[in-house]
């Protein structure tokens, strides 16, 4: 059972790409074809992007970890209408470079939205909801420091994207498969440190 259109990726590329029909595309012609109110559906799309190559583009990674944890206090403030400071709605990046990520990511977000329904829903609503956008907030602290090592953005943004993607859909299993690779991502790293 494939989930309802308006809370699909594929919606969502097909916004961006609408809205990366230009030579340049800012963060503000985004957030037009979005509207103000789509807090998760923007921190989903910005880490759908970054496991996309234009991770790659130097100062991305930072940028997109500005914005993620921005996004993620204001969900868990409960705000309606979602606000980004001026310097992240004037960054811009190349329209041909932004449709061309879409285009790259539409046949896995047509897989994922075949296999997606509302489950385990009770890890996407009240207090896990709440811890979900915590983590959201918390995991792109790191990303600044890591951009000079190559795609190791990708990671988090698709432990992000899980989450998100959970969230957006009222699917549990992507929640739990978020956090099944912080998991994955703290043992090796805690293991190291002791």
């Amino acid at each position: 059972m494939a989930i309802e259109n308006d809370r699909s990726l594929t919606d969502l590329l097909e916004r961006l790409e609408h809205a990366a029909e230009h030579d340049t595309v800012s963060m503000s012609d985004i957030l037009d074809e979005f509207g103000d109110r789509a807090i998760t559906p923007f921190i989903l799309l910005i880490a759908l992007l970054l496991i996309s190559p234009i991770s790659g583009i130097p100062g991305v990674p930072t940028l997109s970890a500005v914005a993620l944890v921005i996004l993620a206090v204001q969900a868990l403030r409960g705000q309606r209408r979602l606000w980004l400071p001026d310097f992240l709605l004037r960054r811009e990046v190349a329209g041909p470079r932004l449709r061309k990520s879409a285009h790259w990511l539409r046949r896995p977000a047509a897989f994922v939205d075949r296999h997606t329904r509302p489950r385990l829903r009770m890890l996407a609503t009240g207090m896990m909801r709440f811890l979900t956008l915590l983590a959201i907030m918390i995991i792109p602290l790191a990303w600044p420091a890591l951009e000079l090592l190559p795609m190791v953005t990708s990671v988090g943004a698709l432990t992000v994207f899980l989450l998100a993607f959970g969230l957006f859909t009222r699917d549990g299993l992507y929640v739990l498969l978020g956090y099944i690779c912080i998991l994955i991502t703290l043992v090796p790293g805690v293991y190291l440190l002791t």
